[in-house]
């Protein structure tokens, strides 16, 4: 192994679209709305959280991914907890 081998060993980079695996509990921020509900964004994949309190809006929240479509990069998820209030 190369030094440079060495250096690039378990490096990782993150990507703008991240998937998820159903039964996740991930903390991220609610982000928008949609017809639909809150939304959460992460990178550029989108995740509805069709039943939560439109007061959620701008907070941070532990969501539990309920299903994830990794080639559209969209799901859906429900709030678990709430970390931080939306100001």
């Amino acid at each position: 192994m190369s030094r440079f081998e060495k250096v690039l060993a378990g490096l990782t980079f993150r990507t703008a679209t991240p998937s998820f695996e159903v039964g996740d509990e991930v903390p991220a921020f609610v982000t928008g709305q949609s017809e639909s509900g809150l939304l959460v964004r992460v990178g550029d994949t989108v995740l509805e959280l069709p039943d939560a309190d439109p007061a959620l809006l701008d907070a941070k929240v532990t969501i539990k991914i309920e299903s994830f479509d990794e080639g559209q990069h969209r799901g859906t998820a429900r709030v678990v907890d709430v970390l931080q209030d939306g100001e």
